[in-house]
């Protein structure tokens, strides 16, 4: 019998919420001989690509999960409802490598044991039998199909629904994230997964919600994968954004005066970046938390002043005070007081639904359509501007 891993973006990251037992085939369950104690519900996980020593905690799992309700759903399955907040522990698909500065999908192997016995709704028991794992699901990401560029850059593409609100009849925008340093490939691993850029924040999903779909009037959103990070070689990626954007304009019913760019940390840096380079593309741009000062071994600013200070495109930087990983004011403050016009949310802390985050994760307000200017959103902001 194979049951689904059910998961969902958090703000945090992709979690396993639940899972689903196919059991409709075997007839109508009772649903009253279902309780929290009928399956228990235990994961691992290990990492595809092999591990530093001290990283192993960091990463794999093995343990039980809480199963906080059990019920039917509409098909007459088994859904297994689990314990999942933000940080919960074994209950992410990803894991986070120190020493390749990496976010990589899990191998995970869940295991479902019957502890009760199941009835019919004729009161007579059912014979379960062997419950085997199948596939992992996470409606929000899969509805991004994958794509590849000319140039052998992967990336994911949400498109719009036809008809209806948000629909296609006339041509639609499109909104370009970029990732942060965590969500790009690592090559020397022979890992390029295309998967991590959706399923370790909300960034590119936010875009693809039916509230920013309403907003936009329905937008196309691309999510370019980088094959090392953004920040190794701006010069060398902005032009592969550029045909990328160019790609999805070609294939599909784009306007061209509605091209949006947005992006954190790493791709923070890059949306500065392709603006810089190419002033006559994007309508607005938001970067998140990016970096234009000198970073880690490099001795100048990743852009320097006259650059910013060139921008024409309609910039709206959004960071916290609290970022440990990216100095707000050596970055973000100092972007904004450069680039002509621009506007700037600057946070005192990342906090969301009651619970704080790292300092450096202020994309979560953006992916939550949450700083504002005089009363306009920053979704509403972009939409209103045209190249």
């Amino acid at each position: 019998m194979p049951f689904r891993l059910d998961a969902r973006t958090l703000d945090g990251g992709e979690q396993v919420t639940s899972l689903t037992l196919e059991t409709s085939r075997l007839g109508p369950i009772d649903p009253r001989s279902l309780t929290t104690g009928t399956f228990a519900v235990h994961a691992a996980a290990t990492s595809p690509i092999p591990l530093d020593p001290s990283e192993a905690d960091l990463v794999t799992f093995d343990l039980d999960r809480t199963v906080t309700e059990a019920r039917l759903d509409r098909r007459g399955d088994v859904v297994l409802e689990l314990e999942s907040v933000e940080g919960q522990v074994g209950g992410g698909t990803l894991g986070y490598l120190p020493s390749r500065g990496r976010n990589v999908r899990l191998d995970l192997a869940y295991t479902v044991t019957q502890r009760r016995p199941v009835v019919g709704r004729d009161r007579r028991p059912i014979a379960i039998g062997e419950l085997v794992q199948g596939d992992l699901t996470n409606p929000e990401v899969d509805a991004f199909a994958h794509g590849v560029s000319r140039s052998g850059t992967k990336y994911r593409l949400y498109s719009p629904p036809r008809g209806g609100s948000g629909g296609r009849r006339g041509k639609r925008p499109l909104v370009v994230w970029l990732h942060g340093g965590g969500e790009g490939a690592s090559l020397q691993d022979g890992y390029y997964d295309n998967e991590t850029t959706l399923r370790a924040n909300r960034g590119a999903l936010g875009f693809a919600t039916p509230e920013a779909q309403r907003i936009f009037g329905g937008a196309y959103v691309v999510a370019p994968q980088s094959t090392s990070f953004w920040m190794e070689d701006g010069d060398r990626f902005a032009p592969i954004i550029r045909e990328i954007v160019d790609e999805v304009v070609r294939a599909h019913d784009v306007d061209l005066d509605r091209v949006y760019v947005a992006g954190c940390s790493n791709g923070g840096y890059l949306t500065m970046k392709v603006v810089a380079t190419y002033p006559e593309l994007f309508a607005a741009a938001v970067p998140i938390c990016g970096v234009v000062g000198p970073f880690g071994d490099a001795t100048g600013p990743l852009i320097p002043d006259d650059q910013l200070a060139a921008i024409t495109t309609p910039t709206w930087l959004v960071a916290s005070r609290d970022d440990g990983t990216v100095p707000p004011m050596d970055n973000t403050v100092h972007a904004h007081e450069l680039i002509p016009g621009s506007l700037m949310t600057l946070y005192d802390t990342v906090t969301w639904d009651g619970h704080r985050f790292d300092g450096h994760w202020s994309w979560i307000y953006v992916a939550r359509n949450d700083p504002q200017h005089q009363g306009t959103h920053v979704w509403q902001w972009m939409a209103a501007h045209r190249r």
